[in-house]
């Protein structure tokens, strides 16, 4: 009797090719938005190494660069995990920003709320609270696919407006007089800076956020590809028909890809309320949740790579303020805009090439 040989002893080739040509693209539109950026730099009068170097020390070669690095990539991991779950089901989730707006809102107010309780309860409480908000403000679009056949995308855009409006009429009785932010949290809600960890972080925003949303990452890696559910939703994004001739619920499983998006999207919100601020203020979001696309985007819909990708364009977005005496800020944003470009139309040449591989 034949027996097939165990996929560890298969030939390693094509599996090598293969995640060569994953890189391939992210790692390319990176290459060609550094040399967009170089032309730039030196349209501007200002030489691109130098200004490259002073973007990496600023950034990566500092603690305190270090730490601002981490404080902005850790909404950007949460919101691209959140479209990157979205992606993997065939949904196109365009509502992290107003999920992570009203999933920070609600944690706000449980943690003013819940000013007397110990940490042990309402911290616990205040990362609930926001997961639970997240995902029912994006259970409102997935029911709406799986009852009537709405188009998502529209529906979450229009989510993001109703999302801000509401926080805004809300807020008009809970915020602290003549400002736009909630009363400061409970002490036991406050999420610890690494600072009084590592000490070379001391003086950064960076807090315990990145932590969470690092294990939301493996978590979100461990659901895709090591759980029945996972399948189902990947089967979901491959092909739908498909999936539910081989018995996946499509109406349930779009229902919950999206409200796993949510809490995914609403964890976002916890870096700058538990984490930074200790309050809630209107406009803090600052477009982290349209951004989270692009993470997703660049880091190829994996948890790996939408953590990478979320370190990059942290480490972009903290890097143009540090050299903006010397180059315009929007450098920084045309360099976004480009690798996002880049990774997009990468895309297709890298999926025929690995069918290619494959065959």
């Amino acid at each position: 009797m034949t027996v097939a040989a165990p996929a560890a002893s298969r030939p390693a080739a094509p599996r090598a090719g293969r995640l060569a040509l994953v890189l391939a693209a992210p790692l390319g539109a990176i290459a060609i938005a550094l040399a967009a950026g170089a032309a730039l730099i030196a349209a501007a009068g200002e030489s691109p190494l130098e200004i490259y170097a002073l973007m990496l020390r600023e950034t990566l070669g500092t603690g305190y660069g270090l730490g601002q690095t981490l404080f902005k990539a850790t909404p950007l991991i949460c919101t691209g995990l959140a479209v990157a779950l979205g992606f993997r089901a065939g949904l196109f989730n365009i509502g992290a920003e107003g999920q992570l707006v009203v999933a920070a809102f609600a944690a706000a107010l449980v943690g003013v709320a819940g000013r007397a309780l110990p940490a042990t309860v309402l911290l616990p409480a205040c990362i609930a609270t926001a997961a639970l908000a997240g995902a029912a403000w994006a259970a409102i679009p997935g029911v709406l696919k799986a009852r009537f056949g709405a188009h998502e995308v529209i529906n979450t855009i229009m989510l993001n407006f109703v999302a801000f409006a509401l926080v805004a009429w809300l807020g008009r009785g809970l915020f602290v007089a003549a400002t736009v932010h909630t009363a400061e949290i409970g002490p036991g809600a406050v999420l610890p800076r690494l600072g009084g960890l590592i000490a070379p972080l001391r003086g950064s925003p960076a807090n315990v956020a990145i932590l969470l949303a690092l294990v939301a990452a493996v978590l979100v890696g461990f659901l895709l590809f090591r759980t029945r559910l996972g399948y189902e939703l990947r089967a979901l994004g491959f092909n739908a028909p498909a999936a539910e001739y081989g018995g996946v619920s499509i109406g349930r499983a779009q229902v919950t890809a999206m409200a796993l998006s949510g809490a995914l999207a609403g964890l976002g919100g916890l870096n700058f309320v538990l984490g930074y601020k200790h309050f809630f203020e209107l406009g803090f979001s600052d477009g982290v949740g349209y951004m989270g696309i692009a993470v997703a985007l660049v880091g190829r819909n994996h948890p790996l790579g939408v953590v990478l990708a979320a370190l990059f364009f942290g480490a972009l977005s903290y890097g143009g303020l540090a050299v903006n005496q010397r180059v315009s800020k929007e450098i920084v944003d045309i360099l976004q805009a480009i690798v996002i470009l880049a990774a997009i139309c990468a895309q297709p040449a890298v999926e025929r090439a690995a069918r290619r591989l494959e065959g």
